[in-house]
């Protein structure tokens, strides 16, 4: 994968997902973040969303109540609450 991001989703106590991807779009507090290869370094604080990663012909959905974003050299590092369901 030409220009390919290193993604790393962590919650507190696990890894969630960790790979290569093409593209992540995360639910910023100012929005929907969309990230490529070489874009420019961020830091953004999440809110409750949808984590979206394509990778490869593969897309994965990560609901999260909140965390962070990082990016920068195209390294993606997401520390994130994920949605706990509902014990009955």
């Amino acid at each position: 994968m030409a220009d390919a991001l290193t993604v790393d989703i962590v919650a507190p106590d696990h890894v969630m997902w960790s790979g290569s991807a093409s593209r992540v779009i995360a639910p910023s507090v100012e929005g929907e973040i969309g990230l490529l290869a070489n874009h420019e370094p961020i830091l953004s604080i999440l809110k409750a969303g949808t984590i979206r990663v394509t990778s490869d012909n593969e897309k994965h959905e990560f609901p999260v109540t909140g965390g962070f974003v990082s990016f920068d050299h195209n390294t993606i590092t997401i520390v994130a609450d994920p949605v706990v369901p509902d014990e009955d």
